[in-house]
């Protein structure tokens, strides 16, 4: 790790390029709107409570709990020149089910110092890993508590059942550098595994294990070049799993005062690692892999002759051209065998259509599974005109693909699986997440019967505005 003298000469070097990016941004014009702050994408402007929500079909009496969702929505203005979806202020939105009933609907922004000075707050509590506080990626309970989360160095933020920030929280103290947006959560020992990086520190990353008391127990120093955005990692029985693939820190992206500071590297080696789950850097074993990104794998698992079956969503390149948003043309489906002995990895083509937002049963996380779920990309991953109507359901075991059309102009996200809890078999629950109306400016909360995918939807909640696409949610029961 750095010496005394390294940390500041970082510390002047970060001062001195922060100027530099700070005047360039403040020069940039835009000659056309940002597509991530106009349409679909337009922020709300004001935190809203719903009560008594409009309901079409059945709640499922034993879903007792909140489904939640997080996404960018800028509090203030931005620049359209200088804005990136992925650094929009985090806001929360979040449906209450109680006793077959739609108690609420709220959204809250997470409390940045960035969100209060726009609100006119005072500064919400707790520690900030430097002056970074923007939390905006995905949104969890764990430990009794529930946590927005970001990648590239925020701290975890804790917020209340009512979706309200309560306090930047470092996991009680015991994170000492930076977090992730995906951890998984291991169902045989209760706690979760990350793969963390920090956008200053170019040659490391670190594996951070939470126990199931919400506690860091293990911080693992793990050694890479070019400063690698790592946004998730999957894990097995024995490993996890660490995509290090060709999008890095970009100095010319930051000097010109973009403030999402990554982009396509084609001279950085695109690689997979197998890290033991209490081994340290020297144990990882890299294997290579034909060069893509992957922001998000579905699920992995060991097989009986040593290698690791990992399905994920492959990009053919990211951040190769823009600088607002996701610019790749195909995302397939595909499902990679990494073989530790040969440090080689075989990409195998699932589906060839563009799809994104992978979700299994987690119960299966690590495990053989069968059931994957994806949201269809018709024209790759163009999140600034979102034209999806469709998930996909795919069985793993027969091969074969249902889809669930929710109709031209109904837009879903991401879909999270709810299994039921008496389930006798992996599809035994339920799909939920939000689907916007296009022509109405309105947002459904659908929920599916995962084993009855393509009928209509089991049960409907109407929410009486446009919610604006976001990233990732979570089911979280009381």
């Amino acid at each position: 790790m750095a010496s005394a003298v390294e940390t500041l000469i970082r510390g002047v070097v970060s001062k001195g390029v922060t100027k530099i990016a700070d005047f360039n941004r403040d020069r940039m014009k835009a000659d056309k709107p940002n597509p991530y702050l106009t349409g679909i994408h337009a922020p709300m402007e004001a935190e809203l409570t719903l009560e008594s929500l409009k309901v079409t079909g059945s709640i499922p009496s034993e879903l007792d709990g909140r489904y939640i969702r997080i996404g960018p929505n800028p509090a203030a203005p931005e620049n359209p020149a200088a804005y990136h979806w992925f650094t929009g202020d985090g806001m929360v939105h979040g449906v209450r089910l109680h006793d077959d009933k739609a108690l609420w609907y709220r959204n809250r922004w997470i409390k940045s110092r960035k969100v209060t000075k726009a609100l006119g707050l005072p500064d919400a509590p707790g520690p900030r890993n430097g002056t970074f506080d923007t939390v905006n990626t995905n949104v969890l309970g764990h430990a009794g508590e529930t946590w927005a989360i970001v990648e590239a160095g925020g701290y975890p933020v804790r917020i209340n059942e009512e979706l309200e920030t309560i306090a930047f929280d470092p996991f009680g103290g015991t994170l000492k550098n930076a977090f992730s947006a995906h951890p998984h959560f291991d169902h045989d020992s209760g706690e979760m595994h990350a793969i963390t990086y920090k956008g200053d520190i170019a040659d490391t990353i670190w594996h951070v294990v939470v126990d199931a008391k919400g506690k860091v127990r293990r911080e693992e120093p793990i050694r890479v070049q070019d400063g690698p955005s790592i946004h998730d990692c999957m894990i097995t029985k024995n490993y996890v799993i660490i995509l290090d693939l060709p999008v890095t820190f970009s100095m010319k992206t930051l000097l010109a005062g973009h403030p999402f500071p990554y982009a396509w590297n084609p001279a950085h080696k695109a690689r997979i690692g197998l890290l033991p789950k209490e081994g340290s850097s020297d144990d990882v074993i890299w294997c290579d892999v034909a060069p893509c990104y992957v922001f998000h794998p579905c699920n992995a698992f060991e097989a009986e002759d040593g290698t690791v079956i990992m399905d994920v969503c492959a990009h053919d390149t990211m951040f190769a051209e823009s600088k607002i948003g996701p610019d790749s043309a195909r995302v397939p489906f595909e499902r990679w065998t990494i073989n530790p002995a040969a440090r080689s990895t075989a990409r195998m083509v699932i589906d060839p259509d563009s799809q994104e937002f992978p979700r299994p049963n987690e119960t299966r996380i690590g495990k053989p599974y069968r059931f994957a779920y994806t949201m269809s990309l018709p024209d790759g991953f163009d999140g600034a005109s979102p034209n999806q109507s469709k998930l996909y359901k795919h069985d793993l075991e027969a091969g074969v693909r249902q889809v669930h059309d929710f109709g031209s102009g109904h837009i879903p996200g991401e879909f999270v699986f709810v299994p039921k809890q008496a389930a006798k078999a992996e599809d035994d629950g339920w799909l939920m997440g939000y689907v916007v109306n296009i022509a109405a400016q309105t947002t459904d909360l659908v929920i599916l019967n995962a084993a009855n995918f393509e009928a209509a939807p089991q049960a409907i909640i109407h929410i009486p505005h446009r919610i604006p696409p976001g990233f990732h949610g979570n089911w979280v029961a009381a």
